[in-house]
């Protein structure tokens, strides 16, 4: 989301970070080793000097959990860690859109022929994730640049209640999204998580908008409102032929 992964995944950085350091500072204690030149890798707390396997973090974690009797008199019992983590301002993703689209002047009907987007979420963590959230996003941006439109009567009456009236992109309306990815880790956040659900949404009224503004230049049509309804296209075409 926009924040999810900057906020949920700062906090468990920290508390990891805090489970690590105890799984370290007990491994250290068992086996004499200085917990500075100890490491988590590959499932194994191991010496980071010569790459020395001493016990698997499993067995470790059984210990501390089945026998708390035999701690260290300083630790605590259990792996439980809590971890409060509040992000910086303006953690979002950076994006830019290209559409490509095809407009009927006769019915006023728009036709996404390509859709591009090229996305910086900074640090990636799962990029299924990211490219279903920009494809998702961009769904969402169709929908308010063609699509949904809340109407009132002259009485102030909600004309457009239910999905009958207020209408959504379907999936025959949004394209396969062309997705890029620029990887510029954040200075500002844990391992550089940008939250990536702006990069999606954003943009693309105003990708479409200036994309149909572009295919109806030779009218002399100005585009400057959304959504781009069939018959808010053809207003604007009597409008510009009228002068």
């Amino acid at each position: 989301g926009s924040r999810s992964a900057v906020t949920g995944g700062g906090a468990i950085s920290r508390a990891s970070g805090k489970l690590r350091g105890k799984l370290l500072r007990i491994a250290a204690r068992l086996s004499e080793v200085p917990d500075e030149d100890l490491e988590l890798a590959e499932g194994l707390i191991r010496r980071k000097t010569d790459g020395t396997r001493l016990m698997p973090i499993k067995d470790l974690a059984q210990r501390i959990l089945m026998r708390p009797g035999g701690l260290p008199p300083d630790e605590e019992p259990g792996l439980d860690m809590t971890a409060h983590y509040e992000p910086p301002p303006s953690t979002h993703a950076n994006a830019s859109h290209v559409a490509t689209v095809e407009v009927d002047i006769e019915t006023g009907q728009i036709t996404l022929l390509r859709y591009i987007v090229v996305e910086d979420c900074g640090t990636i963590i799962n990029p299924m994730v990211v490219d279903g959230q920009i494809q998702g996003g961009v769904a969402q941006g169709i929908g308010t640049a063609m699509y949904e439109h809340a109407i009132y009567d002259e009485n102030g009456q909600f004309l457009t209640g239910t999905l009958m009236d207020y209408l959504i992109p379907t999936a025959v309306d949004v394209p396969q999204v062309e997705i890029g990815h620029i990887e510029s880790p954040s200075p500002h956040t844990p391992h550089g998580i940008k939250g990536v659900g702006e990069g999606g949404a954003i943009a693309p009224p105003a990708a479409i908008a200036n994309a149909v503004a572009d295919a109806l230049s030779s009218f002399g049509v100005r585009v400057n409102e959304i959504p781009l309804t069939p018959e808010r296209v053809l207003t604007m075409l009597d409008r510009a032929k009228s002068g």
